[in-house]
């Protein structure tokens, strides 16, 4: 008879070769075995009949906007929305205040990890024309998932737009980089043919798909003469989504959850401004493409884009209203939902949102339920029916977009490394997340 930490008993496990009811075993915050474990001892036994036990799910785009504003989010509240939403992991972008652009400030930033993250946090380094020579060192750096460039759309010192300088990035270091694609030259261009005043929905006619499009044709065409793999992010098109399957030697996919679930104009009228995001929620035809990629396999991985700003920041007159949408406790039940109402399974819900940025990025130890991975796990109530509300969410600018949704699927255990975070809605415990691990960097 052996003896663990946890045993997870009794679930519908979602492993990498399929489902199965069955129990897990826990020994120093690694998975040990799976298996009938009706006969072992464990510290601590969680019942999961009735339960999916899913990998620990991860939001791999998120800004949690510390340093910053600490009326809009923290760190430590980011995170604690993460687990009460059901996720183990976040990826956090660069555009603070200041950005994360050196080795002094990740080295901030990982201990503020270790002292104030409920779950575990991966860091983007963003790429700024001051740091170009530096980012094939600053890539390596312990805990970076990645560089993060804007091609456009960005403030500060954060944006390289021109295909010379996006070049000299490509050719520093070896890993894939995370793109904002948009074209910075046509969005200003544009600009001016729009009043200030307009109604919301001009949105995505001021930045429309040939911005998107353009972009990412443009940086597709770095990618394949320097060879360097990148990663698209939120993309918002059919158009792109259609070019990207030609360019699956160089690129992986990233689609949000508001282009699968929201689409113009209909999210103009029912939200205003709180339907304000870049790039744009679009029409009709490009959520059907969307949801066709998740289809097909063209999407690798699906994040929130989880951009906080101030209630009063999001109500100033468009088009200086502020762009971006909360996200990161609100992911997992409305994809959840997206399964309950057939949209997909389960098990491409995990490979989208758990394998899928494990792959991408390089995540040691995360994205499965296998012996000597992280014992990360997101268990999930697929008979539960909920309606998101306002007292539920934790995050200080007090708003989101999808207050008022009914959400068949309900997250209603966070287990990080082997340490239950988050049961039937109660945060546990005290802060106790950790930087993540990746591929390429150093220990």
């Amino acid at each position: 008879m052996a003896s663990y930490d946890l045993i997870l008993r009794g679930g519908t496990v979602v492993l990498p070769w399929g489902e199965a009811v069955t129990d897990v075993a826990v020994r120093a915050g690694k998975v040990v075995t799976v298996g009938d474990l009706r006969t072992d001892e464990a510290t601590e036994v969680i019942d999961c009949s009735g339960l999916h036990v899913l990998p620990g799910l991860i939001d791999p785009h998120v800004h949690l906007r510390d340093p910053g504003d600490p009326a809009v989010e923290t760190l430590e509240t980011g995170t604690r929305g993460a687990v009460l939403g059901g996720l183990t992991a976040v990826f956090d972008m660069p555009n603070t205040q200041p950005s994360i652009t050196s080795v002094e400030q990740l080295d901030w930033k990982r201990g503020y990890i270790r002292e104030k993250a409920w779950c575990d946090v991966g860091m983007y380094v963003g790429g700024a024309r001051s740091n170009v020579g530096e980012l094939g060192t600053l890539e390596r750096e312990p805990n970076v998932c990645a560089i993060k460039v804007f091609a456009g759309s960005s403030t500060g010192d954060l944006m390289i737009e021109d295909d010379e300088t996006l070049e000299r990035v490509m050719r520093n270091g070896g890993r894939r980089i995370a793109y904002h694609s948009e074209d910075e030259y046509r969005l200003q261009a544009r600009k001016p043919m729009f009043a200030d005043g307009g109604p919301h929905r001009l949105h995505a006619e001021w930045r429309d798909v040939e911005c998107a499009f353009l972009g990412t044709r443009r940086l597709m065409a770095l990618a394949r003469k320097t060879n360097r793999p990148a990663h698209i992010l939120h993309v918002s098109t059919a158009e792109e989504l259609d070019y990207l399957r030609d360019f699956r030697d160089v690129a992986t996919v990233e689609v949000l959850l508001n282009h699968l679930t929201q689409w113009a104009p209909d999210a103009y009228d029912a939200l205003g401004a709180l339907a304000v995001m870049n790039p744009p929620i679009r029409d009709k035809r490009h959520y059907d493409a969307a949801w066709a990629a998740v289809a097909n396999g063209t999407v690798d991985t699906v994040g929130s884009d989880h951009a906080p700003h101030s209630r009063a920041a999001k109500e100033r007159p468009w088009p200086a209203t502020a762009a971006g949408l909360t996200g990161v406790q609100t992911i997992v039940p409305m994809m959840l939902n997206h399964v309950s109402e057939g949209r997909l399974s389960l098990a491409r819900l995990v490979d989208l949102m758990a394998a899928g940025p494990a792959r991408v990025y390089g995540a040691i130890g995360k994205g499965r339920i296998a012996a000597g991975y992280d014992a990360d796990f997101t268990v999930v109530d697929m008979g539960r029916s909920r309606v998101i509300e306002q007292d539920w969410l934790v995050s200080p600018c007090g708003w989101s977009p999808f207050v008022g949704s009914r959400c068949q699927g309900w997250p209603v255990m966070t287990v990080v490394r082997g340490r239950a975070v988050m049961r039937e809605d109660e945060v546990l415990g005290t802060p106790g997340g950790a930087p993540v691990r990746f591929e390429g960097t150093r220990a």
